[in-house]
């Protein structure tokens, strides 16, 4: 199974900062429903954490280290390939955080990034990965003036073969 990564990312690779993202872009909040509703999400525990509670419609699944944690409503696994073969059907998408995204960039086939086109600081950051190795198969530009200026860019990255 070759897991497919959502990630929004700064020019500089933050995707976050004190746990939550460092901008406010409703439609890509809508991008990441569209591209995940009915299916596995694989996330981290602290990215549980700052979502709060299993989103609708779609199966979490959450890896972390606490062998004793219970989420009403979530899978828990205690690593990357456990919570892979805790998921039935493809596609399955990972969803953050920074240290899952690097567990998992190895093995994806693709990556849906929005691409905020601006550094912005923060304290969590996608990985360095090597952008021979993906083609770009599709890209949509965006604007938004509300909640705050920002252009950002729908990208779709196959793994080059």
């Amino acid at each position: 199974m070759s897991p497919c990564i959502v990630v929004a990312m700064a020019k500089n690779r933050t995707i976050g900062v004190n746990n939550t993202l460092p901008w406010r872009c409703p439609e890509d909040l809508k991008h990441f429903k569209t591209l995940t509703m009915g299916h596995h999400m694989i996330m981290g525990r602290k990215t549980f954490d700052s979502i709060g509670k299993p989103l609708p419609g779609r199966t979490t699944v959450v890896v972390t280290r606490d062998r004793n944690l219970k989420i009403d409503g979530c899978l828990i696994a205690h690593s990357l390939p456990e919570a892979l073969a805790a998921c039935s059907d493809e596609p399955v998408f990972i969803v953050g955080g920074a240290e899952i995204y690097a567990q998992a960039l190895p093995l994806a086939d693709t990556l849906y990034i929005t691409e905020i086109q601006q550094d912005v600081a923060g304290d969590a950051h996608f990985p360095n990965f090597d952008p021979s190795a993906w083609q770009e198969v599709a890209r949509e530009i965006r604007t938004q003036e509300l909640p705050q200026p920002l252009e950002y860019h729908f990208v779709t990255y196959r793994r080059a073969t």
